[in-house]
């Protein structure tokens, strides 16, 4: 593998210069590379060391490592995953909750994957479907500058999912926007957002598992109250829904 060299690190003198548009500027010094290079806020990259005069590119050095590392993990895997992202265990989820969703549905869109977006229902929450429904269409349109929804709501018991796949021409628009630093901030974040959906599919095949919260009613049972009652503020969201559902 040719080793790629950056500004400074380049010695020799003069060599080939390709322009930050692909253009074929000539043979020019070193200094003078490095010059038009700085006036245009990029990077001097030696692409072919072995040439003589070696070749050398104007460009973004962070974007270029930033797509050698998309297209060496794309070889690892042919195949986009799907990516499921539960909404909690009901329509009572707060807004900084389906925030944090919303991102990391994002991040992996970004990343090439298609993702699921589940919304469940619980007790009389099935008496109020659009509730959910309405959730479902504002995650897809925060999610219409890089994606379209491939999957209209489709019901499997007492959940609701859409499928949301990427936009390849927006999502690599998106990126030619970002800096070579928010495109490795990216990818960090990425990573953790990988892990965190792990646990959050664990925790999700438990609570598959621990459904018994709802009686043969559909009525969510009572939990019993410790202590004198509670008087802190409840959530806004949560107050409204119950309010709607009849609920106390």
């Amino acid at each position: 593998m040719q080793r790629t060299r950056v500004n400074h690190m380049i010695r020799i003198s003069p060599i080939r210069l390709i322009g930050p548009d692909n253009e074929q500027v000539g043979v020019v010094e070193t200094y003078d590379a490095l010059k038009q290079a700085q006036e245009v806020g990029l990077d001097l990259v030696e692409i072919s060391p072995e040439s003589r005069p070696p070749v050398c590119k104007i460009m973004d050095y962070g974007k270029y490592k930033y797509e050698l590392s998309k297209r060496a993990q794309s070889g690892k895997s042919t195949q986009a995953e799907m990516k499921e992202i539960r909404l909690g265990r009901s329509v009572k989820i707060g807004a900084n909750d389906v925030k944090i969703r919303v991102d990391q549905a994002r991040r992996f869109m970004m990343a090439g994957h298609k993702v699921q977006i589940t919304q469940r229902f619980r007790g009389r929450e099935m008496m109020h479907k659009e509730l959910g429904l309405e959730r479902l269409a504002q995650i897809a349109n925060d999610l219409s500058d890089i994606g379209k929804v491939e999957m209209a709501p489709r019901w499997m018991g007492r959940q609701a999912s859409i499928i949301i796949a990427p936009d390849k021409i927006k999502v690599e628009a998106a990126k030619r926007k970002m800096t070579k630093e928010q495109l490795e901030a990216e990818q960090q974040a990425l990573e953790e957002a990988e892990r965190a959906h792990a646990e959050e599919a664990a925790r999700a095949a438990a609570e598959d598992h621990d459904d018994d919260d709802d009686d043969e009613g559909g009525k969510p049972k009572k939990k019993k109250r410790k202590g004198p009652a509670d008087d802190r503020a409840g959530n806004p969201v949560d107050d409204e829904i119950s309010a709607l559902l009849g609920e106390d």
